[in-house]
C-alpha cells in the first residue's frame, strides 16, 4: 500500500470532487484522477442563459456570505462578486438566510396587497419557524379585522411553501424538529455570481491538468477490501467495462443516487449503520421555472413577489390535488437582477416539482400564463419564453439536495462521511471515502458545505500519508475526522 504517490480516484466532477482534487494536488499527489458520468464539470452547479439573462439551473446563492464561509473567500478571491457583497455590512447582517428583499404581494383574486398590510406575515412566518407556539399566531391575528386576519393566514402557507423549495421537501411536516436546528447559519446577505455560478467552477479547474478528469465514465460498481482483485486495494468497474485500479477512492455523488443504486454501486455491500442513514436522509426536489416577459407587472424596486391563495387560510404547504392543481406549489417568484430582460423566477419544491418535470413546455408555459392571470387580473400579459430546471429526472441526481427528515440526527450525518473500511477493521484503511453536501456535519444541503467535505476527504489522505511510520498509517485512522 506504501506507495508515496497514491493512485486516487475521485467519483463526480461536482464543487466536492472538484475542491478534492485540487487540495489532493496542491499538496503534491499527481496520481488523481476524476471519474464523471457526464460530459459537465460542476455537478448541481449549472448556468444556462434565458435570452442574454444568465440563470442558475442549480445552485443560485452564496449563503451566509463573510470571512467564515470558504465559499465566499473564493468567490471573492477570484474577483467573483460584485461591490455590494463584498461590504462590511452586507457580511455582518445576520438574516439567518432570509435576506430583507423588497417585495410586492399579490392575492389569487387578481389584486396587489399594500406591502404594509402583508409584511406582517413575514414576521409571524419566522416566529412560526423558529420560537413560537402557533397558539400564538391566533394571537397576533386576533386584534386584526377579519379580512386582513384571513389573509395573513393564506400568507403563511405561502411562506411555508416557500420554506419547502429552501428545504427541498415536499412538505414541512416531513422536516425533523430538532434536524432542522442541526444547520448553522452563517452571517452575511445571501448573495450570487454576477457572470454566473459556473465562473467558480471555471476558475477551480483551470487550476488543475486539463487531463485530470474522463468525462462520460459512468461507475458501475466500487470494489473494496480487495474483493475484485484479490489485495488491498480498491477496483472501480466503470460502465463500460474498464477497471481501475486505486489505492483509495473519494465518492462525491449526490444522496438521491446513493438512495437508487447503492445496492450495485458497492461490493460488498456498504456498512449497515450507513445504509441506514443513507436511507433515513431525506432528499427532495426542488425546481425553478425562469419566466421573460415583455415589460415588468411589479414595481421597479421589487426583488420579490409573494403569491397568496386566498382560500389557504388552514395554514398548509400541501397541495390537494396536483395533477390539477401543481401550480398552486409556486407561492413565491424572485427577481432577477441586473437585466435588461424582465425575468423571474419561480420555485416549486416537491412532488409538484416532479409532476412539472414530466409536463411538456407548452403544457408549463399554459399553466404559468394562467397562474400569472389569475394573481394580476390582467389577462394581456403573456410569457415571451420559459426555462425550468429538472432535477428528478436527471439520472445522475435524482433530486435537488438533501434534508433531515422525520427521525434523524446528527449521528446519520457523521454515518454518511465514514470512511470504508469502518474503524477496528484490519483491513487497508481509508479504500472508500465520502464526500457532498449531504456528508458535512451543520452546512448540508449547500455549496460550502459540498466545498468543506471535498476539502476534508483530502485532507484526511494528506494526514494519513504525512503520519511518521507505516503503523501509524495503518492505525492513525482513528485520530481522523471521522
Amino acid at each position: 500500500m506504501a506507495a508515496k504517490d497514491p493512485k486516487i480516484l475521485i467519483i463526480g466532477c461536482g464543487i466536492s470532487g472538484i475542491s478534492a482534487a485540487l487540495r489532493l494536488f496542491k499538496a503534491g499527489f499527481r496520481h488523481v484522477r476524476i471519474l464523471e458520468a457526464t460530459e459537465n464539470t460542476g455537478g448541481r452547479i449549472k448556468t444556462a442563459k434565458l435570452g442574454n439573462t444568465i440563470t442558475e439551473i442549480g445552485a443560485t446563492y452564496i449563503h451566509g456570505p463573510s470571512e467564515e464561509n470558504p465559499l465566499f473567500c473564493l468567490a471573492r478571491d477570484y474577483g467573483l462578486l460584485d461591490p455590494q457583497a463584498l461590504t462590511p455590512e452586507n457580511q455582518t447582517m445576520d438574516v439567518y438566510e432570509y435576506p430583507p428583499w423588497v417585495g410586492n404581494w399579490f392575492s389569487s383574486s387578481g389584486q396587489k396587497l399594500s406591502a404594509e398590510s402583508m409584511d406582517p406575515a413575514l414576521e409571524m412566518f419566522l416566529e412560526l419557524m423558529y420560537d413560537t407556539n402557533p397558539s400564538e399566531i391566533d394571537k397576533e391575528c386576533a386584534n386584526k379585522d377579519e379580512t386582513t386576519r384571513q389573509l395573513l393566514l393564506c400568507a403563511l402557507s405561502t411562506m411555508l411553501k416557500f420554506e419547502c423549495c429552501a428545504s427541498a421537501t415536499p412538505s414541512m411536516d416531513e422536516i425533523d424538529l430538532a434536524g432542522f436546528s442541526v444547520y448553522k447559519d452563517l452571517k452575511g446577505v445571501d448573495c450570487t455570481f454576477p457572470s454566473g455560478y459556473e465562473s467558480l467552477i471555471q476558475n477551480l479547474m483551470s487550476e488543475l491538468p486539463a487531463d485530470l478528469v474522463t468525462y462520460n465514465c459512468p461507475v458501475r460498481c466500487v470494489h473494496w477490501n480487495g474483493k475484485e482483485s484479490g489485495e488491498n486495494t480498491v477496483t472501480v468497474e466503470c460502465a463500460d467495462g474498464k477497471r481501475i485500479a486505486a489505492d483509495h477512492v473519494i465518492v462525491t455523488v449526490p444522496l438521491g443516487y446513493l438512495k437508487k443504486h447503492h445496492s450495485t454501486l458497492f461490493c460488498p455491500p456498504l456498512p449497515a449503520h450507513k445504509l441506514h442513514s443513507i436511507q433515513k436522509i431525506g432528499f427532495g426536489t426542488t425546481d425553478k421555472i425562469y419566466v421573460e416577459f415583455e415589460s415588468p407587472w411589479w414595481d421597479a424596486d421589487c426583488e420579490v413577489i409573494y403569491l397568496v391563495w386566498k382560500d389557504e387560510e388552514d395554514i398548509s404547504d400541501r397541495v390537494s390535488d396536483i395533477s390539477k392543481s401543481w401550480i398552486r406549489k409556486i407561492s413565491v417568484f424572485t427577481v432577477i437582477k441586473p437585466s435588461e430582460s424582465h425575468i423571474l423566477c419561480g420555485w416549486i419544491s416537491g412532488h409538484e416539482a416532479e409532476y412539472m418535470e414530466r409536463l411538456p413546455e407548452h403544457e408549463v408555459r399554459r399553466s404559468i400564463t394562467e397562474f400569472v392571470h389569475t394573481f394580476t387580473g390582467n389577462s394581456a400579459i403573456t410569457p415571451k419564453r420559459i426555462l425550468c430546471s429538472r432535477w428528478f429526472s436527471d439520472p445522475w441526481t435524482c433530486g435537488s439536495y438533501c434534508h433531515l427528515a422525520i427521525g434523524c440526527s446528527a449521528q446519520d450525518l457523521e454515518n454518511m462521511m465514514e470512511p470504508l473500511p469502518a474503524k477496528g477493521d484490519k483491513s487497508q484503511p481509508l479504500q472508500v471515502l465520502f464526500a457532498g453536501e449531504a456528508t458535512h456535519p451543520c452546512y448540508y444541503s449547500s455549496v460550502h458545505g459540498a466545498l468543506l467535505t471535498g476539502w476534508r476527504e483530502a485532507d484526511r489522505l494528506i494526514t494519513h500519508y504525512s503520519s511518521p511510520s507505516p503503523s501509524s498509517r495503518f492505525h492513525g485512522r482513528t485520530l481522523m475526522l471521522h
